[in-house]
């Protein structure tokens, strides 16, 4: 019997070509992108699930008040440390301070390379389970020993042996090599970590670290901690809440502060805050795609569904002569179940070759490194249910409809559909495009959201910028020297240095007292350290006072605040502000010589902060700022610049960063998220279209007599192209009205996320309706102007 069936659902598949291709091949792609969804969304809900004692592990976050306003970051102050270790020692098994992942220079000979990692105590690499390929585990017990990932190793020895080695780190300290690990994943937050160092060796290179053991104002570090077995994350947070609070004085009491000890799963997923409390973050990207995915799939068994139904009638007479034979329902249903289960079974092969084909360029579009899982049995078994769940989905109603019909009538010929036969497939198709709908409108506030802070004015000219980071000691004292050397070869325009890159904040500083600050006010500055012509070399605009200036000795005490640095303090005019150290050794006070426009440093998204440029007159540059010469091409300039570089500094590897790349990366999730959800949409919309244009290609066919006797009347092609195409149109009609109010409320607490966001246009509803309209127009088109030109002759003698 199921032989018998599965020659009947072949022989149905062969002789209706078309029916057959829009049914598989939508049902297909269905398949294969919620394939891939599913494997993106996996790779997103298992980020950082390598680790063995990942439900042990948290990172300390803390949460200050200032002036009212609740701000959350991961920046620890030292003391917290010994506070921890010494008071509340019986919650952790470890307590483990590190640096962030910084860029470091690593010299064997004359190998020179480039590599980002942590100082770290001991017991970092054990709670984090690194895994040794050579060497020990404990390999930071000495304090001038490395150890290399795998890849870093290879890149520095080659094939030789790497244990035991000397490497140079930023031409400056000797380190040997302890341990080689294999590289962490890519889906872990440690996935750049490619050496580790002891802390002790940091703190030992660095005064200030050393300076900053008992100052529970500098918020430099990071800090992470492996609670006990007997212990939660979430426990151990609430009881340690209050310990910075309690430990560092008056002084600090006042900004509140609030320690959380965030659990490893939420580090990736769940990091947004908004007023000291968890907020989601890209948990709710990763749901969003979930039921884009979702939505997909139900879109192509909607097709299913539809077409299947659509060709009851065809099928009618064969339900008609199988029951006056003696079949029961039961076997009818059975039949067609296991035709669906046929189409569900031959869609999943093409979608699985569709996924092979894909993955590579859906990795490149997603950032990901998403392998397909040939050897997980759960993988294969999620399929088997989802090809079962599919096909029952897909196949139940056809299947009951069918065999539904009464033999007598179908066989005498009086055997009529009904009235309202057609409501199911005009409910579905509302359901269709009320998805696909959303998604235009979706995928557009997303790219409005982008394009809206895009256009924001970033205060500077980023055109024609590069930045060369400064890490080795060889610069040291060098940057005078360079900045006459780089303007004399004709390539740099202007040279400046920084303590951050142009678009970020390395430090924030606060303990500041003025003339005229109000009693119990709570500053916090961005604070970088500048060489005098930062400003002009960026192209900042100075709206008072005057820029910093090499000629006047007193500019060494000098520096520039930003626009919103004076709403902050509540004044109105700065220029000779003194800003004083309100600390017990007490620095000389700085004098404000001029107010620059504000630039963006930070997030697009985000209010800029206010902001303090320091000279710096202890020469502590990070960055190298190059205006290059706009006169020549980037390529001459950067080789002008290399050569330069390399005159000067022959063993270190030539690396820059275009101002403008490094801004534009600031926009790269929301463009990954747009680019995806654009994909999504469009292959949405196209599944919808192939099932309307097969919907579309049986109305026509079913109203073929009709048409015939209205062209005999006199009706024109226009008049049957609009009769035809009507019915579909209002339904799209209804799908916006749908889709509208549901998108609004979703997208406005999507952009709810960002401070400076978009408002949610009107226009774009209606230019979404109207491109759904457009697009129904042109799938059902095809068919009903085809059908409107046929012969009504042959229309008329086809009964």
């Amino acid at each position: 019997m199921l032989k018998n069936y599965i020659k009947i659902a072949w022989r149905n598949l062969v002789n209706h070509p078309t029916y057959s291709l829009i049914n598989v091949f939508g049902l297909a792609l269905g398949m294969a992108v919620t394939i891939m969804i599913g494997l993106w969304v996996h790779g997103e809900l298992t980020y950082d699930s390598h680790f063995k004692n990942k439900d042990q592990i948290g990172q300390f976050w803390q949460s200050q008040t200032f002036n009212g306003s609740i701000s959350t970051g991961r920046a620890i102050p030292r003391p917290l440390e010994f506070e921890l270790n010494n008071n509340y020692s019986q919650y952790f098994k470890h307590v483990i301070m590190s640096t962030w992942t910084q860029s470091r220079y690593l010299s064997n000979g004359e190998n020179t390379i480039n590599k980002t990692g942590n100082y770290m105590q001991q017991a970092g690499p054990e709670m984090f389970d690194v895994e040794i390929i050579a060497g020990e585990r404990d390999g930071l017990s000495d304090i001038k020993s490395i150890m290399l990932s795998q890849s870093t190793a290879k890149a520095l020895f080659g094939d030789g042996e790497a244990l035991g080695q000397i490497v140079k780190v930023n031409n400056r300290t000797d380190m040997k090599v302890t341990a080689v690990y294999k590289d962490f994943p890519f889906n872990t937050s440690l996935n750049e970590t490619q050496y580790i160092m002891p802390w002790d060796q940091y703190v030992a290179e660095n005064e200030w670290v050393q300076n900053s053991v008992d100052s529970w104002g500098n918020n430099s570090f990071q800090m992470f901690a492996q609670v006990n077995e007997n212990q939660t994350v979430k426990s151990v947070s609430d009881a340690i809440a209050k310990a910075k609070y309690k430990a560092a004085g008056e002084d600090f009491q006042a900004y509140d502060p609030t320690l959380i000890l965030m659990p490893m799963e939420d580090w990736y997923l769940r990091s947004l805050f908004k007023n000291g409390a968890q907020n989601g973050g890209r948990i709710q990207l990763v749901w969003l795609f979930g039921i884009i995915g979702v939505f997909v799939l139900f879109l192509a068994c909607i097709n299913f569904m539809n077409l299947s139904t659509a060709r009851s009638e065809k099928r009618a007479k064969e339900v008609g002569i199988r029951k006056s034979i003696g079949s029961l329902r039961t076997q009818l249903v059975k039949q067609f179940l296991s035709e669906s289960f046929m189409v569900v079974i031959l869609a999943f092969v093409i979608a699985i070759a569709l996924v092979l084909i894909f993955l590579q360029p859906f990795n490149q579009l997603a950032d990901k490194q998403i392998e397909f899982p040939w050897s997980n049995s759960i993988f294969w078994l999620i399929s088997l249910a989802f090809i079962t769940l599919t096909a029952l989905i897909s196949g139940s109603y056809p299947a009951l409809y069918l065999s539904s019909f009464q033999p007598v009538k179908v066989l005498k010929g009086t055997f009529k559909t009904g009235k309202y036969a057609a409501l199911p497939r005009k409910v579905l198709v509302v359901l269709q495009f009320t998805v696909s709908i959303a998604l235009i409108i979706g995928t557009s506030m997303i790219m409005r959201q982008i394009n809206h802070s895009k256009n924001r004015p970033i205060g500077y000219d980023k055109e024609g910028m590069i930045q060369l980071p400064v890490m080795s000691n060889d610069f040291l004292g060098k940057s005078d020297f360079m900045r006459t050397q780089f303007l004399n070869s004709g390539a740099v325009q202007e040279f400046s240095t920084s303590s951050s890159p142009t678009t970020e904040v390395y430090s924030n500083r606060s303990g500041f007292i003025w003339e005229g600050k109000q009693e119990g006010f709570q500053e916090d500055f961005a604070w970088t350290e500048v060489s005098p012509e930062y400003a002009k070399s960026l192209g900042m605009k100075v709206i008072a006072g005057r820029d910093l200036s090499r000629d006047m000795s007193t500019d060494s005490n000098a520096v520039l605040v930003n626009k919103t640095f004076v709403k902050y303090i509540g004044k109105t005019d700065v220029i000779g502000l003194q800003l004083r150290d309100d600390s017990d050794e007490p620095r000389p006070a700085l004098t404000i010589v001029g107010v620059v426009d504000d630039i963006i440093t930070q997030s697009p998204y985000e209010p800029v902060k206010q902001a303090v440029y320091a000279f710096d007159k202890y020469d502590n540059a990070s960055y190298y700022n190059l205006r290059l010469n706009p006169n020549k091409s980037a390529k001459e300039n950067l080789a002008v610049v290399e050569s330069v570089f390399k005159e000067h500094f022959p063993n270190l590897p030539f690396e820059y960063q275009f101002i403008d790349d490094e801004y534009g990366r600031k926009f790269s999730m929301e463009e990954r998220i747009s680019s995806l959800a654009g994909v999504f949409t469009a292959l949405a919309i196209l599944i919808s279209c192939l099932g309307l244009f097969g919907l579309a290609s049986f109305v026509a066919e079913q109203r073929t007599k009709e048409i015939g006797v209205r062209k005999v009347l006199g009706a024109s092609v226009t008049n049957l192209w609009a009769m035809l195409s009507k019915d579909f149109i209002w339904l799209v009609c209804i799908s916006m009205l749908i889709a509208a109010p549901l998108t609004y409320f979703g997208m406005d607490a999507f952009l709810n996320r960002y401070t400076y966001r978009t408002n949610l246009a009107w226009w774009v509803f209606l230019l979404a309706g109207l491109g759904a309209v457009v697009i129904t127009l042109l799938t059902v088109s095809f068919q009903a102007i085809k059908a409107a030109m046929s012969d009504p002759v042959k229309s008329l003698k086809s009964e």
